[in-house]
């Protein structure tokens, strides 16, 4: 129950962040409290509080057929920070240099793994027949929006990870192993 009161909270966080950033396209911060949710809690954590984030957060900017593709994405991303950088969650304050490879990490997950993910969606239902020229055409459209995410992921991942993973390390230490 403790383990699933932190995910619940840190999807929360995710979404009220989408939410705050209603008014900026594309320059949002859930992609890096679900990236930080990985390193702070697991893996499993990161993908359970990706797919939450973005599940719930459609509630308020409505769902469609390519809300399961942004659960994926963003899933993925938080999956993939929990497995690279769990063990080192505690040595992010210290090490200058772990906290940069965590922001580029997060650039490149919202950029090349979020986007490409969203934007397969996009190849694959609203085009009749998929080729190689639509994918260019349609990667290549969303390039713009992508680097605003990937910027985004990055300013955000640098302003709260340190935070965030601390508040997270002391809820476990508090409470046991969440």
């Amino acid at each position: 129950a403790r383990e699933v009161v932190v995910i619940a909270v840190m999807a929360a966080l995710a979404v009220a962040g989408r939410a705050a950033f209603f008014m900026l396209p594309q320059f949002k911060p859930t992609a890096a409290i679900v990236i930080i949710a990985g390193v702070g809690l697991g893996a499993e954590a990161g993908f359970l509080t990706g797919a939450l984030a973005g599940f719930v957060s459609n509630f308020f900017f409505g769902q469609g057929p390519w809300t399961p593709w942004q659960m994926a994405g963003m899933a993925l991303a938080g999956y993939i920070a929990g497995a690279l950088f769990h063990r080192c969650a505690d040595k992010l304050g210290e090490s200058r240099l772990l906290k940069w490879a965590l922001v580029i990490f997060g650039g490149a997950a919202a950029f090349f793994l979020y986007g490409a993910v969203v934007d397969m969606w996009t190849i694959l239902m609203m085009t009749e027949k998929p080729s190689l020229e639509t994918a260019l055409v349609v990667y290549t459209a969303a390039v713009p929006f992508n680097i605003v995410h990937a910027a985004a992921t990055m300013i955000f991942i640098l302003l709260l990870a340190v935070p965030v993973t601390e508040k997270i390390a002391r809820a476990r230490k508090k409470y046991g192993e969440v």
